[in-house]
């Protein structure tokens, strides 16, 4: 709830400045936010303590799902920081300095708890019986999972690497 209440700042401010801007930011907040949900509907989670125990044996998807998380949160070297990287460009043109400080600053408080929580899932490293855990993953759909991820990983730089190479 914090996130997306952060995600509409930036798409409210973006809206004041381009309406193009607007566009290329919820594309990818959609896009992002489609990721983690068809990762929460794949494997049926619905409570933060259920990351934490899920992944016990598999270190690659719980690494690849808190990645995704820090994507959506806008940390840098993920593809979410490119919509967040061009509404601070606009508003830097804009002398909008004051709304561009109130933005990174609450942005800065999202990413906070972000990494509190992928912080908890690495470090404790805890099984709990408490969730019936049934793996019923059709290979389609992990497929699909794993090629979103890796755009939302290291969609950033293949955008660098395009722009580079035109």
């Amino acid at each position: 709830a914090f996130s997306s209440i952060n995600h509409l700042g930036w798409m409210l401010s973006s809206l004041m400045i381009s309406e193009s801007i607007w566009l290329i930011y919820f594309f990818f907040y959609s896009f992002l936010s489609f990721v983690l949900t068809f990762m929460f509907n794949i494997f049926k989670l619905f409570h933060l303590n259920q990351l934490f125990s899920w992944f016990v044996n598999s270190k690659i998807l719980k690494f690849t799902l808190f990645m995704n998380f820090l994507s959506l949160g806008g940390l840098p070297p993920f593809l979410g920081f490119l919509p967040k990287w061009l509404v601070i460009q606009q508003l830097t043109l804009c002398n909008q300095y004051f709304m561009l400080t109130l933005m990174m600053m609450s942005t800065l408080i999202t990413l906070f708890f972000y990494l509190r929580i992928c912080y908890s899932a690495f470090m404790m490293n805890y099984f709990e019986n408490n969730w019936i855990m049934k793996m019923n993953m059709n290979s389609i759909n992990y497929n699909m999972y794993m090629i979103m991820t890796f755009f939302s990983i290291f969609g950033l730089f293949l955008i660098s690497l395009f722009y580079f190479m035109f």
